[in-house]
């Protein structure tokens, strides 16, 4: 019977040396990481330049490709708009989430064609629901109404675009 436990007894001693090392290597991980995620998660607001050249791109592109730059499209202008209401400019931010809205619009009808990166825009379409959601909480009043009816309309096309990816 002494034998059975002497391998346990050696075991906690092992570990012990071990232990403190991998605490250190998971901490740097973690410490390395989270400025490398917030940085991700921080996006440059595109210029009025940028928005015209992409929307330019996307009316002119071949009906394969307009859903997916549409959708580039929208996320660049809910960036926009979530800069507009974090600096408290609510009628242009207004006015930003109308144009989201009239884009949107042109994906629900685009979806129905033969799509090419369905995928990317689905994933690029999730990303900016969950961006226009986390904007909700800047907002009150009539400006919530608006971002919610927008944020609606994301919600339907980006469930939309779900149903896709997952037919083909």
């Amino acid at each position: 019977m002494s034998s059975l436990l002497r391998p346990l007894t050696r075991s906690p001693r092992r570990f012990r040396s071990t232990l403190p090392l991998a605490a250190i290597g998971l901490f740097s991980t973690l410490c390395l990481a989270i400025p490398a995620h917030a940085a991700a998660n921080e996006e440059a607001v595109p210029s009025p330049e940028a928005l015209a050249q992409l929307e330019l791109r996307a009316s002119q592109a071949s009906p394969r490709e307009q859903c997916f730059l549409y959708t580039e499209l929208v996320h660049s202008m809910t960036i926009k708009a979530g800069q507009e209401l974090s600096d408290g400019d609510t009628d242009q931010a207004a006015v930003t989430l109308k144009q989201v809205n009239r884009y949107a619009h042109l994906i629900h009808l685009n979806l129905a064609r033969d799509t090419k990166r369905l995928k990317d825009a689905q994933v690029l379409m999730h990303r900016t629901t969950y961006r226009l959601g986390q904007y909700l909480h800047l907002v009150s009043g009539d400006d919530q109404k608006t971002v919610q009816n927008t944020l609606k309309q994301l919600d339907q096309v980006n469930d939309e675009l779900l149903t896709q990816v997952f037919k083909h």
